[in-house]
């Protein structure tokens, strides 16, 4: 399980050190694709498996899963980290998320989000707000 906040230097060659703590779920391979709001997921190569099982099982006749797989998967790049635990965020990537050298890398649960640290700021501060006041169940059974 992904937990907590990182902030990495995105190197000149496009490259970042993932946390030692997410090292053990990611040494075998990462997949990294287009997030919603504008960062990146991370997902092992395992667990981006088990979740294109359950993409493939989407209704081909519906257009908003159709719209969901083409952008989800043609934004997906599978990555090898090195021995130094670098990995390399393809430039499209890294121009979708607005990627600059610095980076905030949030652990959410079954997978990593890349974050430049601009937006995560201006996401957090805006959402957290919201989230301190909510009044109602937004999962339910959690609280």
């Amino acid at each position: 399980m992904f937990l907590g906040t990182y902030a990495p230097k995105l190197d000149e060659k496009g490259r970042l050190i993932l946390p030692a703590k997410f090292w053990d779920d990611l040494s075998s391979g990462v997949v990294i694709t287009r997030g919603q709001e504008r960062c990146l997921y991370v997902f092992s190569t395992q667990e981006f498996e088990s979740l294109h099982e359950k993409i493939r099982q989407a209704p081909v006749t519906s257009k908003q899963a159709r719209d969901f797989l083409r952008l989800f998967l043609s934004g997906a790049n599978q990555e090898q980290p090195d021995k130094q635990r670098r990995v390399t965020i393809p430039a499209n990537l890294r121009e979708y998320a607005g990627l600059g050298r610095d980076l905030t890398v949030i652990g959410a649960g079954s997978r990593a989000e890349i974050w430049d640290t601009d937006a995560w700021n201006t996401y957090y501060n805006e959402t957290e707000s919201e989230f301190a006041n909510t009044t109602e169940e937004v999962i339910p059974g959690l609280f």
